[in-house]
């Protein structure tokens, strides 16, 4: 399974490092917005399992920014982070879309323990199988099978199954594979996409489950 995404806002440089380093040593893939712009933008590509917030950002007060998301259907968990400490400022935080709420200065032990219970609250009502037309996936066993058939995948042509396979009718793009299926080192001009779509067509067989939509990517295509 892929490891979770976590979007990271925090405008001190020093601790929004420190709680990547710490989301990142466990197991958790981390992108980082010092303001509410700059999580706005990371949040259009989608794909996030958690986020934690800082409350007072340079461009505003967070609790109104997830709270409008919260209003258009936007259910990641959220973790807001403050140094306001008052019982209206916590039940504001809770009214508003949180999930959680820790009052700095906090221990990013702590911290990370808290985004993972979130994700795994958040995953509990999540399918362990996932189906398409005669495939079937199931995440826990981590075996694919087509027609009743067992098939062998890479553990990189299983993420990117698993990925296409739980955004059903949605294209999802090259970067968005590439972000969500391997490591940030990796070149977003690679043709590392291509390589695995095309290893991942040839071992689920005719007739073709993966379609190519001009200018937008991939998805599951129905027969």
């Amino acid at each position: 399974m892929t490891a979770a995404r976590v979007l990271v806002v925090e405008d001190d440089e020093d601790l929004r490092v420190a709680i990547a380093a710490e989301l990142s040593g466990s197991g958790l893939r981390v992108r980082e917005a010092g303001d509410l712009a700059e999580a706005a933008t990371a949040l259009t590509a989608g794909g996030f399992d958690c986020a934690v917030f800082d409350r007072m950002l340079p461009d505003g007060d967070s609790i109104g920014f997830v709270h409008e998301r919260r209003q258009a259907g936007w259910a990641v968990p959220v973790l807001f982070l403050t140094a306001r400490d008052s019982l209206a400022d916590r039940v504001a935080g809770f009214e508003h879309g949180g999930d959680d709420y820790l009052v700095k200065p906090f221990a990013v032990a702590e911290m990370s323990a808290r985004v993972h219970a979130l994700h795994r609250r958040a995953g509990a009502g999540r399918p362990s199988v996932l189906r398409h037309e005669d495939l079937e996936m199931d995440c826990a066993r981590r075996e694919v099978h087509r027609d009743g058939t067992l098939l062998t995948l890479s553990d990189k042509e299983f993420a990117v199954l698993e990925y296409l396979l739980s955004r059903p009718d949605q294209a999802v793009g090259r970067d968005e594979l590439i972000e969500h299926c391997w490591d940030t080192s990796t070149d977003p001009m690679s043709n590392v996409v291509d390589v695995v779509i095309r290893r991942l067509r040839l071992k689920l067989r005719e007739p073709e489950l993966i379609e190519t939509v001009r200018g937008r990517g991939y998805r599951m295509a129905a027969r």
